[in-house]
């Protein structure tokens, strides 16, 4: 975290140097300004420069096997047939989070199996071929998590330890291509609920955010019904995603799911996962231009 502070350190030492606006000659009302603040989601050229850079440069680069993302559903990558309903699915999420200056998803599930860490993934892979993108995936189902094996990551990851402050963020982090960071546990964290409440980790993530600006922080949550570490961690976020898995999730389930999201946090969607029958409307990408 010592890395992270000094950067914000030296970003707020080069705004202090800038020359402050003349002030309004006496008995004049100083000017109104109307100074358009710039969008999160819009990545400028400039952010790309000195320290910023510089961090993203700092996270060790890791580039899994085709063969093996596929193997493991993940396919959004590339642009292909298979990754076009998360290709729609990222227009939606950008709309709505560029529409109301979010930066911070959460995706979730009422319980096991609906695919949310897939989703999680295919999601950002699908978020990092746009260019002027810059995206964070943040493993935070630290009861089971899955993101380590299912990239089929080689090196020591456990973020947890970044967010009890144990450990810097960038050493429990691996970059994919130049706008892709993902954070992931190889083992499961002791008391994650726990950790998830404490002001300890929030601060983490405030300073990452912070000091990385991602476009888009994307949290890959526990199940709701799994406990109270998905609750804990909802008023860190601006939005979230529910997965839902046809013909196991139930309607009662998805239901109190909204419910409890919407107590805490904007819901920005459902997503219906594993569903065999679909309309022909539906099939997003079938045949069209593959």
């Amino acid at each position: 975290m010592e890395r992270i502070q000094a950067a914000l350190k030296k970003a707020r030492e080069e705004r202090d140097q800038t020359t402050p606006a003349a002030p309004a000659p006496t008995g004049q009302p100083p000017a109104e300004t109307h100074e358009r603040k710039p969008d999160p989601l819009v990545l400028q050229q400039s952010q790309w420069v000195g320290d910023c850079e510089a961090l993203w440069k700092s996270v060790k680069g890791f580039n899994p096997s085709d063969r093996w993302l596929k193997r493991n559903r993940i396919f959004a990558f590339q642009s292909c047939e298979e990754a076009v309903p998360y290709d729609v699915m990222r227009t939606k999420v950008l709309h709505n989070m560029r529409k109301n200056k979010w930066s911070r998803l959460a995706i979730t599930s009422p319980s096991l199996g609906a695919g949310k860490t897939m989703t999680s993934l295919n999601l950002a892979f699908s978020l990092a071929r746009q260019s002027d993108l810059r995206i964070m995936l943040i493993e935070l189902d630290m009861r089971r998590p899955s993101i380590f094996r299912t990239l089929g990551i080689k090196e020591p990851c456990q973020f947890s330890k970044a967010l009890a402050g144990e450990a810097e963020p960038q050493d429990h982090m691996l970059r994919y291509g130049r706008n892709l960071i993902i954070a992931a546990n190889q083992a499961p964290a002791r008391n994650p609920a726990e950790l998830l409440q404490s002001n300890r980790a929030a601060h983490a993530i405030d300073q990452i955010q912070a000091a990385f600006q991602p476009s888009i922080m994307i949290f890959d949550t526990a199940p709701l019904f799994a406990g109270d570490d998905t609750m804990a961690f909802l008023d860190q976020v601006d939005c979230a995603l529910l997965m839902a898995e046809a013909e196991k999730s139930t309607t009662e389930e998805i239901d109190k799911s909204e419910q409890d999201l919407a107590a805490r946090t904007n819901v920005l969607g459902v997503v219906l996962n594993k569903c065999r029958y679909l309309n022909r409307h539906e099939e997003y990408g079938k045949t069209y231009g593959y």
